[in-house]
């Protein structure tokens, strides 16, 4: 398989006042493109931290981050701005979408970031809104809300798609159809997703699970046959 990411003892440190806050400890791995990744952890273990690297939100204290063989350059904005724009894709528990937009407008915000983007709505079509596309996010439900978002990150067409608890705040049946969404935009794309979940039966949908505990990478265990997200008990 093609690496799409390496990370090299990536380590993370805060400072909370004289105190300093170990939030990842020399971590290193490897994902590959088309790879389903879920993050399994408890609170505090570095899962969130680390997605955030991932994605160049964050920087790292100490260590590399490779995308497809090219260390990123921890020290330029401007190139961290260019790789979260052209290749990766974020969906968060909680939606962030732009409220003086409707929901087809949301999702076609973020086709104007894109070089290839996906189609606004047929996305929408896909995520079971479109008949709800000139709806504003105050008209929505939690779920709808959700799966707008999950259709604008789709939009930018990204390499990596980042999910930090996409289903956290989601009764399961539209847990269950957000998994579907993403499960079938890694399938049909052959594109990478990563997922935070403290949730273990989502973990069986993955290529591969990595457990973290205390700011450290504990193991990484192979599903041999994932599941499919309608197959997955809540």
């Amino acid at each position: 398989m093609k690496e799409l990411l390496r990370a090299e003892g990536i380590r993370k440190d805060y400072r909370l006042g004289e105190v300093t806050v170990h939030a990842l400890k020399k971590v290193s791995f490897t994902i590959f493109a088309g790879e389903m990744v879920v993050i399994l952890g408890p609170s505090g273990s570095g899962k969130s931290t680390m997605l955030n690297i991932l994605g160049g939100i964050e920087t790292a204290s100490e260590g590399e981050l490779y995308y497809q063989g090219k260390a990123l350059d921890w020290s330029s904005k401007k190139e961290l701005t260019r790789y979260r724009r052209q290749h990766v894709g974020f969906v968060f528990q909680f939606y962030n979408l732009m409220s003086g937009l409707t929901a087809l407008e949301n999702v076609e915000l973020a086709a104007e970031l894109s070089q290839q983007p996906l189609d606004p709505k047929r996305l929408l079509q896909q995520v079971g809104l479109l008949e709800r596309a000139k709806h504003f996010p105050s008209k929505l439900s939690g779920g709808e809300q959700q799966r707008v978002a999950i259709a604008r990150a789709l939009c930018k067409n990204p390499d990596l798609l980042l999910c930090d608890e996409p289903t956290g705040a989601l009764d399961s049946q539209t847990g269950s159809q957000v998994l579907k969404i993403l499960s079938d935009f890694n399938r049909q794309y052959q594109k990478t997703v990563v997922l935070i979940t403290h949730n273990q039966n989502i973990a069986k949908i993955a290529d591969r699970v990595f457990y973290f505990k205390d700011g450290n990478l504990e193991r990484i265990e192979k599903n041999q046959a994932p599941q499919k997200p309608e197959e997955v008990e809540w």
